[in-house]
C-alpha cells in the first residue's frame, strides 16, 4: 500500500491565518491582525516547503490551494514565491489547479491580476449570502454590490471561479432560499459550494445559541427541504452534486478537494494546517500549531509541524470510508480492503441498501441521492 496515495493524487495546502474580522459562525483557524510582516511569512513558507521537498521532491503535483483565513490579504508576490518554489520542487500536472480563496471585501482588480500573473488559475469567493441583511447577520464585511463586483472581477481574470453560499440561516424561509439560489444560478457559475449553517460550539454563534440568543434557526424538516431544493435547482442548471455540499458542471470539480475525498497525499503548511504523507511505506497524519507565532518560529527552521503520527491500515481505511462516501462516486471496496480495513458489517449495510440509502455497483459503495441528506447517520451505522 506504499503507493496507494497515487490513486488520489498529491496536493499542497497553504494556510494564511489572518482576517480583517472574525465571522461569528467560523471555526477555522483564523486571527484578526492589523499589521502582518509578510516578508517573514514568506521565509517561513519557503523554509517549510524546502523541508517537505527533501522527502517528496519529484512527485507530480496535482493542485495547490491557498486557504484561510483570508488568503486574498496575501501580497501577490508572496503567493507567486510559493508557487515558484513548488514548481522547482515538484512536477506540475499539465492542468494543475491553483486555487486562492478570497473574500469580496478584499478583492481589487489590480490584486487579482497580480494573482493571475503569479500562477493562480482558480478563485473561490466566500460570498455566503445574496442580501445585505443576512450578510450583516453573518458578520461579513462586504455588501451584495461588492460581492457581485468581486465576482465580475474574478471572471475577468480567471477561467475557473467558484463561490460559496450558506443556507438554513436565521429566519430564512424555503421560498427565500429558492429565490436566492435562483439568483446565484442566474450568474452562471461553473462551481458552487452550498453549506447548511452549522452552529459550532467554539464560535460566537455557538455562545449565542447556548445563551438562547440565536433565534430563527430552521427546523430539521425545513433544512432538509432546502437541501432537496438545492439539489433540484442545481441539477436543472447542469451542476451535479459531486460531494455533499459541492455542485459543479462536468470537469469543473475542485481537484484539490478530491485529493482529500479520494485519500490522496497532501502537504499542509501554515498554522493549523493538516496533511497526509506516505513515506517509506508508511502513511502519516501531520499537524501544525494553531498559534501563528509558534508556527512561524518552527517553520523558519523546519516543516512547522507539531506532530507527525503514523496511521495504521485500519485508520486509513476508516478515513477513506468517511471521506469517500461524501462523494457521488463513493469508494472502492477492493481498495478499502487493501488498506487493511474491514468491509462494513453486512447487517447495517443490507439494511441501508434496502432503505435505498446505499448501493453497491461494480465493486463500489456509494450513498444514494436519497441517502445523502442522512450521510452522518449512515456513516455512524457503518463504523459503529
Amino acid at each position: 500500500m506504499a503507493d496507494d496515495w497515487q490513486k488520489g493524487g498529491f496536493g499542497l495546502y497553504v494556510h494564511w491565518p489572518y482576517c480583517v474580522s472574525k465571522c461569528p459562525y467560523c471555526d477555522f483557524n483564523s486571527h484578526v491582525a492589523q499589521n502582518v510582516d509578510q516578508d517573514i511569512w514568506r521565509r517561513a513558507y519557503l523554509s517549510a516547503l524546502s523541508h517537505y521537498a527533501a522527502r517528496t521532491g519529484g512527485r507530480r503535483l496535482r493542485s495547490i490551494y491557498f486557504g484561510g483565513g483570508t488568503p486574498s490579504l496575501m501580497r501577490p508576490d508572496l503567493v507567486g514565491a510559493i508557487i515558484d518554489a513548488a514548481q522547482r520542487y515538484w512536477i506540475f500536472d499539465n492542468d494543475i489547479e491553483i486555487t486562492l480563496e478570497a473574500n469580496p471585501g478584499s478583492v481589487e482588480a489590480k490584486r487579482f491580476a497580480g494573482y493571475r500573473r503569479a500562477g493562480v488559475n482558480r478563485v473561490s469567493l466566500g460570498i455566503q449570502a445574496l442580501n445585505d441583511t443576512d450578510l450583516r447577520r453573518l458578520g461579513r464585511i462586504h455588501t451584495l454590490r461588492e460581492a457581485l463586483n468581486a465576482l465580475e472581477i474574478a471572471h475577468a481574470e480567471f477561467e475557473r471561479v467558484s463561490f460559496d453560499l450558506i443556507y438554513a440561516r436565521q429566519d430564512q424561509s424555503l421560498s427565500a432560499w429558492e429565490a436566492e439560489l435562483a439568483h446565484a444560478l442566474a450568474l452562471e457559475p461553473a462551481h458552487l459550494s452550498l453549506y447548511q449553517l452549522s452552529i459550532e460550539p467554539e464560535t460566537a454563534f455557538g455562545a449565542r445559541a447556548r445563551a438562547g440568543k440565536l433565534g430563527g434557526l430552521p427546523s430539521e424538516e425545513r433544512a432538509a427541504d432546502m437541501y432537496e431544493v438545492t439539489d433540484y435547482l442545481c441539477k436543472n442548471k447542469g451542476l451535479i452534486r459531486y460531494e455533499v455540499s459541492n455542485h459543479a458542471l462536468p470537469s469543473q470539480e475542485s481537484r484539490h478537494n478530491l485529493i482529500y475525498w479520494q485519500a490522496g497525499d497532501y502537504i499542509g503548511i501554515g498554522p493549523g494546517a493538516h496533511g497526509r504523507l506516505s513515506l517509506d511505506g508508511k502513511r502519516f497524519a501531520t499537524e501544525t500549531p494553531l498559534d501563528p507565532a509558534i508556527w512561524l518560529k518552527k517553520a523558519l527552521t523546519g516543516t512547522g509541524e507539531s506532530a507527525r503520527l503514523p496511521l495504521a491500515g485500519a485508520e486509513q481505511a476508516t478515513e477513506y470510508l468517511l471521506m469517500g462516501l461524501r462523494t457521488r462516486a463513493g469508494i472502492s471496496l477492493k481498495r478499502l480492503k487493501a488498506m487493511g480495513g474491514a468491509l462494513p458489517d453486512p447487517d447495517p449495510l443490507h439494511r441501508l441498501e434496502e432503505l435505498g440509502l446505499l448501493e453497491q455497483k461494480g465493486g463500489s459503495l456509494r450513498v444514494t441521492a436519497q441517502g445523502m441528506p442522512l450521510l452522518n447517520a449512515i456513516l455512524r451505522e457503518l463504523i459503529a
